[in-house]
């Protein structure tokens, strides 16, 4: 029997009153298809090979790219992990959900609350009669009631908190956040490779049950400390002796995580479940240039709102539904992911997000980003934020952005020149206006939302 949770009983309640319109939403398939959502976590933006990158392999992402949609103007909804996990769990935006910067250990360093309330992807797939799974990393919260089985997760495997240490030891500040559903668990092993034998696991059980499944797996992979296992990293130096150091131990990082990604995608195709399974490929910002990541052309990284700390690789396969080696430059956020698998699953949602579907974009149909506004925020601690916001809103190629609390806005034409170098904030006064308003706008908006724990 399903968990009882407070957002479930109210989505339960929306589910009986919208019955007759769920029934119409969009399922192109009588069987429900189920639902593989891979996240990594800081990899750039041409940080795969599909995009030429020379110096790196990733066979099995590529290979999604070939066989499905691949997305080259998708963007995370912040530059660091939280927020962009709660944006697309919300399929809101994440300051409207309580998560303007990262959940920490530390509540004196902590950004974020996620509201007990606010409906997640996983309550609604129950709702459509899903099993829903994560394994890997959540990093929306350390206990009640915001633990993933309390939060729609019928299934719990991986790391509950932010960043890990040592992925061998799997300790953060000494603490050991590795979980199996509530228990406490000390399995040994590199991370990667244990998410990966979890899901592999998963996928071969769930082809026995009648119930469609959701898996959200979330790697921690290619965060910092950059720490591939020896072979993968002398088999890479081997391969790219001109490679620095640094630089050498990220591919290989990467390239062990394609490897991963593989044995799942296979799990897949031999338990028969490959062809009416919707995968989804994404990370949660972009890549951290002092580990040398690879956001190609675009301006700076991980932890920005250039671009570079935006754009993240994407790409989607459904097998019979999306057309293969397809290619948008349509501009989807990571909550956008929300709607979009929900209406895939057969249902509509009926309460408000900020988040749209693009689900008859991957059925073939034209779908326009014309006229709406996206808004990327991050509310930080330290001397480098003093508890302030950097944001940046997006309006048809035009962008205003401020990428410190202390520094000027910035406005720049990302039509004429997508690597942000010409700031025409001083020559174009009513397109700064224009996008300032919105920007106010919706930090206003945000604001209204708590985003500490009461009592803290």
């Amino acid at each position: 029997m399903k968990r009882t949770t407070t957002a479930f009983l109210f989505l339960s309640f929306l589910f009986l009153v919208s019955f007759d319109q769920a029934e119409d939403a969009p399922t192109p398939e009588t069987v429900k298809p189920n639902i593989l959502l891979i996240l990594t976590d800081d990899q750039g933006y041409h940080d795969v090979s599909y995009y030429g990158t020379s110096d790196i392999r990733t066979p099995n992402i590529d290979a999604l790219t070939n066989e499905g949609l691949r997305f080259d103007n998708f963007y995370a909804n912040c530059p660091v992990c939280s927020p962009t996990r709660a944006a697309l769990l919300s399929g809101r935006y994440q300051d409207y959900v309580g998560v303007p910067g990262v959940i920490r250990t530390n509540v004196h360093n902590n950004w974020g609350y996620l509201d007990p309330a606010v409906s997640l992807l996983p309550d609604m797939l129950n709702i459509a009669g899903y099993h829903t799974a994560l394994i890997g990393k959540w990093h929306l919260g350390l206990e009640s009631p915001n633990t993933p089985t309390e939060r729609g997760f019928d299934f719990f495997y991986g790391w509950l908190g932010d960043m890990m240490d040592d992925y061998w030891a799997k300790r953060r500040h000494g603490i050991n956040y590795m979980r199996k559903n509530r228990e406490i668990i000390d399995p040994p092993g590199h991370a990667t490779d244990l998410f990966t034998q979890w899901s592999v696991d998963y996928v071969k059980k769930q082809a026995k049950s009648d119930e469609p499944f959701f898996l959200y797996l979330a790697y921690n992979a290619p965060h910092f400390p950059v720490q591939p296992p020896d072979d993968w990293l002398a088999k890479v130096k081997a391969r790219e002796p001109e490679l620095t150091e640094k630089r050498a131990r990220l591919v290989a990082f990467i390239e062990h995580l394609d490897e991963g990604i593989g044995k799942v995608i296979q799990a897949l195709k031999e338990s028969g479940q490959y062809d009416n399974t919707i995968i989804v490929f994404s990370s949660d910002n972009g890549g951290l240039l002092r580990d040398e990541a690879n956001n190609g052309p675009l301006r700076d990284g991980k932890q920005s709102v250039y671009e570079g700390g935006l754009k993240v690789p994407t790409c989607m396969v459904w097998k019979d539904v999306i057309k293969a080696g397809s290619v948008t430059n349509y501009k989807g956020l990571s909550m956008d992911l929300y709607p979009t698998l929900v209406e895939a699953a057969g249902l509509k949602v009926t309460h408000p997000i900020e988040g749209k579907s693009f689900l008859p974009l991957l059925r073939g149909n034209e779908m326009s980003d014309a006229g709406r506004p996206l808004f990327f925020t991050r509310r930080e601690g330290g001397r480098t934020y003093g508890g302030l916001t950097i944001q940046a809103v997006q309006l048809d190629g035009w962008k205003l952005l401020q990428n410190s609390p202390f520094a000027p806005q910035e406005l720049y034409n990302l039509k004429v020149d997508p690597q942000e170098r010409e700031d025409l904030s001083a020559s174009e006064p009513d397109k700064f206006k224009e996008l300032n308003a919105l920007m106010m706008k919706h930090l206003q908006e945000g604001g209204k939302v708590p985003w500490q724990r009461p009592g803290e």
